[in-house]
């Protein structure tokens, strides 16, 4: 089942869709870690190393007001250490509250203990000191200074403990987010060049049948037509290719039509022509009596007339015959330079008239090829009538017979210093009845078949043919055909 231009935009862009919403939601995955670890930090540890600090700073405070309570026995002082000491207490169980490592609560638990012991001992000193009236002993001084001395440092030691584990904590963020970067940076890449390749086989798989489309209208704008489209295309363009084929199909049948209406006329006007080239030729020979200067010179160009359009018409016949698959070849060895002497000779008079000479290179020996004489020889017109045609007054027609070793045959090349082909008409300079975009003086036109023709016969002996042209410096037109013979012409 094809899916249609509509879905596969539509899957082509989802399937985009997902890639970039997948790293979006390992980015913001990470990032919602990244958060939490952050919220860890401002919600725990923090504050605990704060409240450890506090507490430090409450032993301080009681100390100060137990030394003044001890000194000048102010009940003030007294009520000022109970609440300090309260405090502490409050905020040891707030903190211990918090805590979730065992660790920390061991240690919170000493410190609860250890003051405790302070409180009780500040108490006992505080009665016997109420009791005799006495200050406070040496000894006294040395537990109470030993009491604070194990609460303060079991509070550093628990801020210490805080302290490393803020530092894992950062630890383990920054090597998370050096992950996440990587992964990120990877995933990236990875979505980058998947989003390049499924938009590449989305618009391949839209393209693809538009592209075949156009190449078959360009094979039918060549003028081959009889072929159809069968592609397997999306539903929005099928009427496309039905109308293309349909298309083609009605071409095909206009240009047979055109070919068999060529075929009718040339036949039909064949016969006719043949009968007033030898009225002419009759007259000319004098039989009906004598001719005037004037007479002659008409005559003969009555009969030249006739001759080049009979060829003309014979020409039409044998193209259509080779579009038919009609043509029969005669294969035989014959002499290639001899040929060529033909032809040239064939329009000495043309040539002479333009004061345009026409030069053969070739070997001293004859050039053996395996070929249908005749109608190598219909090569040989065309194009020397080409040449003469399109070369100005006091040029030169070259024609050059030589090997070609690359090619395993023999190469003939007609040469002429005419005005050259334009560059856009050269792909089409061997399609039937072409004769160029920008035409010349009416003078030259022509039936725009000899090319089609040349190239149909060189086809057929499987040769190869070829035009080389620069404007305003003239045209090469080449053909190669090959010295053994490879099976049987068509």
């Amino acid at each position: 089942m094809q899916l249609s231009l509509f879905w596969r935009l539509v899957l082509g862009s989802l399937a985009i869709v997902v890639v970039v919403a997948g790293v979006n939601v390992y980015a913001l995955t990470q990032l919602r870690q990244l958060t939490a670890l952050n919220s860890e930090l401002v919600s725990r540890h923090y504050p605990a190393i704060e409240s450890a600090k506090r507490l430090i700073n409450g032993i301080s405070s009681q100390l100060r007001n137990e030394k003044k309570y001890l000194i000048v026995r102010d009940a003030a002082l007294l009520r000022d250490f109970d609440q300090e000491a309260e405090d502490f207490q409050q905020r040891l169980a707030a903190l211990l509250k918090q805590e979730e490592s065992e660790e920390g609560r061991r240690l919170l638990e000493r410190v609860r203990q250890e003051h405790d012991e302070y409180r009780a001992l500040v108490r006992a000193q505080v009665n016997v000191a109420s009791e005799s009236g006495r200050k406070a002993d040496a000894g006294h001084e040395r537990r109470r200074d030993a009491r604070i001395g194990k609460l303060t440092d079991l509070l550093d030691a628990y801020i210490s403990l805080c302290e490393v584990r803020v530092g894992a904590v950062m630890t383990e963020s920054l090597d998370r987010t050096a992950q996440a970067e990587t992964v990120l940076q990877e995933l990236l890449l990875v979505s980058i060049l998947l989003t390049i390749v499924l938009a590449t086989a989305a618009s391949v798989s839209i393209l693809y049948p538009l592209r075949r489309v156009q190449q078959h209208i360009r094979v039918i704008g060549q003028g081959h037509f009889g072929a159809s489209l069968h592609a397997a295309v999306p539903q929005e363009l099928r009427e496309l290719v039905d109308t293309v084929n349909w298309m083609g199909g009605k071409l095909k049948e206009i240009d047979d039509l055109k070919a068999e209406f060529f075929s009718h006329i040339s036949h039909e006007l064949r016969a006719p022509l043949a009968s007033m080239r030898a009225g002419a030729q009759l007259l000319l020979d004098q039989v009906a009596g004598p001719l005037t200067p004037q007479q002659r010179e008409t005559l003969e160009i009555m009969n030249d007339s006739s001759q080049r359009l009979i060829q003309q018409i014979s020409t039409l016949l044998d193209l259509s015959k080779m579009e038919a698959g009609m043509m029969e070849y005669h294969i035989a060895s014959a002499d290639l330079k001899r040929l060529a002497d033909g032809s040239v000779n064939k329009v000495r008079w043309l040539a002479e008239s333009k004061r345009v000479p026409v030069c053969i290179h070739a070997p001293d020996s004859r050039v053996w090829v395996p070929m249908d004489a005749a109608r190598i020889e219909q090569v040989f017109d065309n194009l020397l009538s080409n040449a003469l045609k399109f070369s100005p007054a006091g040029a030169a027609v070259h024609v050059r017979i030589e090997p070609d070793p690359s090619a395993g045959g023999i190469r003939v090349a007609v040469e002429d210093a005419g005005s050259g082909i334009a560059p856009e008409d050269l792909p089409h300079i061997f399609d039937r009845f072409y004769q160029g975009r920008r035409q010349g003086m009416q003078m030259l036109a022509g039936s725009g078949v000899g090319l089609a023709l040349a190239k149909k016969i060189v086809d057929a002996h499987r040769g190869r043919i070829w035009v080389e042209s620069r404007e305003g410096k003239g045209t090469i037109v080449q053909f190669v055909l090959p010295i053994m013979e490879r099976g049987a012409a068509a």
